[in-house]
């Protein structure tokens, strides 16, 4: 999952007015398509697509593709296919063969699955929706049932107009990209020969606390999600006769070096206009250190000071962190074993086989074993900032809300753009819910979203879909 602002540092970019109030008014044709959507998305919560016994995510694709029939796409259109305990969902929206630059087809990415929610622990059943004070409560309201329920009443709409694409429009749904990814990585392979794709799940809209819009974030890249496990093993014996080696000491060696040592600065096109917009409105020193590492990557003052702050160190290159240990097997014995987790965030671009060996070296001692484990993720470089997709989107936004900065921002990882942009597709989180951060609670507890996006949301994705698919 990898909802709204990638970066927090992006709250402190330049604060503008509101513009004009979104119009209240709605043609009867808007109307329908919000209230599809507030209905889909009733719907949608109702599935329990939990990964594991119980996992409804092929009936809520069955469901899907029952409603995309029956609002005029053609039955052999829309695919759903079994993956293990879950399945993904394809449906073709054809166009013309008219575009331009060629036609290859524009992908839409979402996923159908959600994280784990306990009743025991939630005020609601998360998996009933709820409408109440103007949001809607559940688990997958705002991660992603939400965006996934806008866009297919948003499609549906435009099939309603009589809207005619110049290239195929690709709507895919994932079934695990909280998970595995296995789904993701099965669509990526099928439906990678395309123009670029729309991410529906990432990038989106910020409100400060007293509801005006500060910015938006064009998700363009990601950071590469890798762990290391670290380990030391001895023969071990008793406690009562302590020896020269000792593996928790040893680790304790191993986790100070990688503890003090940072990776080279980084900088790439989407962190270097993301800090120059949050230059805009930080305190002086920050700012000064934003323009001045932007200027010079090597500045290690600036540098310094970026890193000081957890919430722009990530942008400033790849990080390491120690996140877990394991060591010994009783008190009164010595260590046979002792085992740490390395948690890296790495920059596009850079291999994680080089990562592995720089840890190694920076620890320096050849008794210690390091080994990649699986977590699902794949490195991906970071998509160019298309003059197209920047300039719909900006469009897109500042029809609602016409003076906000339209950002490109890279998130820390990891959502199912990064399996297409591996497969060399360009790839963008194009999210347009505006939220509070204070109202962010996917993942969490009580998960809710106000319903006062939905409308806007389908106005906005009629709009970029006009612009990219013609």
């Amino acid at each position: 999952m990898a909802r709204r602002m990638y970066a927090a540092f992006l709250a402190m970019a330049v604060a503008t007015s509101p513009g004009a109030a979104w119009a209240q008014a709605q043609s009867p044709a808007a109307t329908q398509a919000e209230a599809q959507a507030l209905d889909l998305l009733k719907r949608g919560i109702a599935f329990r697509t939990v990964a594991g016994e119980g996992n409804q995510t092929f009936e809520y694709a069955t469901y899907l593709k029952s409603v995309l029939v029956a609002g005029g796409f053609a039955d052999e259109d829309v695919t759903v296919e079994r993956l293990g305990d879950t399945a993904w969902l394809a449906a073709r929206y054809r166009g013309t063969g008219k575009a331009k630059n060629g036609a290859k087809p524009l992908l839409i990415s979402g996923h159908m699955d959600v994280v784990e929610a306990k009743p025991s622990d939630w005020e609601r059943d998360p998996f009933t929706a709820v409408v109440e004070n103007g949001y809607i409560w559940g688990r997958g309201a705002s991660d992603m049932k939400y965006d996934l329920s806008t866009m297919v009443a948003t499609l549906l709409q435009l099939k309603r107009e009589g809207f005619k694409p110049g290239r195929d429009i690709l709507l895919l749904l994932s079934g695990d990209e909280e998970t595995s990814m296995k789904t993701t990585a099965a669509l990526a392979d099928k439906f990678h020969d395309a123009e670029l794709l729309l991410n529906i799940d990432g990038g989106g809209g910020e409100y400060d606390e007293a509801g005006k819009p500060i910015v938006f974030g064009v998700q363009g890249a990601e950071k590469t999600y890798a762990d290391f496990e670290l380990t030391f093993t001895n023969p071990g014996g008793h406690s009562s006769a302590p020896r020269r080696t000792n593996a928790i000491y040893s680790l304790s060696r191993a986790l100070s070096r990688i503890g003090a040592y940072e990776f080279p600065a980084q900088i790439d096109e989407i962190t270097r206009a993301s800090l120059l917009a949050a230059a805009e409105n930080a305190p002086a020193p920050l700012a000064d250190a934003m323009r001045r590492f932007v200027a010079n990557p090597d500045d290690k003052e600036a540098l310094k000071t970026l890193r000081d702050d957890p919430s722009y160190v990530g942008q400033t290159g790849t990080t390491c962190v120690a996140t877990m240990i394991t060591a010994g097997h009783a008190r009164n014995a010595l260590p046979q074993k002792a085992v740490a987790n390395i948690n890296c965030r790495i920059f596009p671009g850079v291999k994680v086989a080089d990562v592995q060996k720089t840890l190694a070296e920076v620890v320096g001692d050849p008794s210690m074993t390091i080994v990649e484990l699986d977590s699902g993720s794949r490195a991906s470089d970071a998509s160019p900032l298309r003059p197209d997709l920047m300039k719909a989107v900006t469009k897109a936004v500042r029809a609602r809300f016409p003076k906000v900065p339209v950002v490109p921002v890279m998130s820390a990882g990891a959502t199912d753009s990064m399996w297409f942009r591996a497969a060399g597709v360009p790839s963008y989180g194009i999210s347009p819910i505006f939220m509070k951060s204070s109202d962010g609670f996917a993942h969490g507890l009580n998960e809710r979203t106000p319903l006062s996006e939905l409308g806007p949301s389908i106005t906005y994705y009629k709009s970029l879909l006009a612009d990219l698919a013609k």
